[in-house]
């Protein structure tokens, strides 16, 4: 893939194919593999054209096998190789999942031995595309010791966060929200230069195609946007919507921190708790369904750690506990949205 000029345009899904391309370039241990991702590219082309570049033994077609795809990644990570398995659909991942938490997970609590292991997961609704393609699935992983989860939101984060992720001693589940892939976009030479001038913690610039700081480290969260009365913690598309809402409460006179996980596991609990305290009332919202989410497991520290802080209850928006539907217009009424968030965020500010 050419590199782009410094005043082109970078998709998400650019930016996460040219961090492949780049770690490939670099350390002959990396290769892919995954259904569909040779000749075809991929579902959603992320791998175009890598196997001409690479050839057939670093891009590789698995079988219709979850399971199967990510044993033989870990036994290649045990040997010393650096595997990136890509799921069509992060939903398919149940069909592997003992080999995720129950073998890479532990593997070196149990032997000693690193597995360096990147599992790339498409995920999230939006398109009307069912219960077998819509969800959000990372909660399912942040329960299980010795998983990296990993969700950015803007194409600087997942360059970045995916060469830390196949870098990374541990595994990594690196979940790509499919309505990012070409429609959030920013300036190549923000996306790629790893430059200096910022803390890591003025993400709208960082990670929004702004100014750039250094690349973002894995369990680093990101300032959006910073507020004074009401703090939104999300990631992934959904702090998006978290910025819209901002803006149109902002016509209202509230003003919104709005903060980007980017690492759910291992969390930077620090920059939450630093949030919640600033404004007193804090929001959570995520796409994944609401019980069992990972926003109770942060309102449960918010409430445990900066109790005295609050000035409201920690509210959560997400998807409710129903499958998801085919009908886009049903689909799009359980979705999380900026409207709704501006709508719990202007409640909160009454509080």
């Amino acid at each position: 893939m050419p590199v782009k000029a410094p005043s082109d345009q970078v998709t998400y899904l650019e930016a996460i194919s040219r961090a492949l391309r780049d770690a490939m370039r670099e350390d002959p241990s990396v290769f892919l593999l995954g259904q569909d991702v040779a000749a075809y590219g991929g579902a959603f082309k992320v791998t175009a054209g890598m196997l001409e570049d690479f050839g057939p033994e670093r891009v590789m077609n698995t079988p219709i096998s979850e399971s199967g795809a990510i044993g033989v990644a870990v036994g290649a990570a045990l040997l010393g190789r650096r595997p990136v398995v890509e799921m069509q659909f992060a939903d398919f991942i149940s069909c592997g999942f003992n080999q995720i938490v129950n073998v890479a997970a532990k593997m070196f609590w149990r032997t000693g031995r690193p597995v360096p292991l990147v599992i790339r997961c498409p995920a999230g609704g939006g398109a009307g595309a069912g219960a077998f393609h819509s969800q959000c699935v990372e909660a399912w992983f942040l329960h299980t010791p010795g998983l990296k989860v990993v969700a950015p939101a803007f194409p600087r984060d997942a360059y970045w966060l995916l060469r830390a992720a196949i870098r990374d001693p541990d595994p990594v589940l690196y979940f790509e929200h499919k309505q990012l892939y070409r429609r959030v976009k920013a300036p190549a030479s923000a996306v790629f230069d790893a430059g200096g001038g910022s803390d890591g913690r003025d993400g709208h610039g960082a990670g929004g195609g702004g100014a750039a700081g250094p690349p973002p480290r894995i369990g680093q969260a990101a300032t959006l946007r910073e507020g004074e009365h009401v703090t939104v913690i999300s990631y992934g598309w959904t702090a998006h919507h978290a910025l819209e809402a901002a803006e149109k409460v902002a016509a209202e006179g509230i003003s919104v921190e709005v903060l980007d996980l980017r690492t759910l596991a291992p969390l930077d609990e620090e920059a939450v708790l630093r949030a919640a305290r600033k404004t007193g009332r804090v929001l959570i919202a995520h796409e994944a369904c609401l019980s069992g989410g990972f926003g109770g497991e942060l309102a449960a520290r918010i409430a445990e750690k900066a109790f005295e802080h609050l000035d409201a209850p920690v509210r959560r928006l997400a998807y409710p506990d129903i499958p998801v539907p085919y009908h886009r217009a049903l689909e799009a009424a359980c979705l999380p949205s900026a409207e709704k968030i501006a709508q719990v965020v202007r409640e909160l500010r009454g509080w």
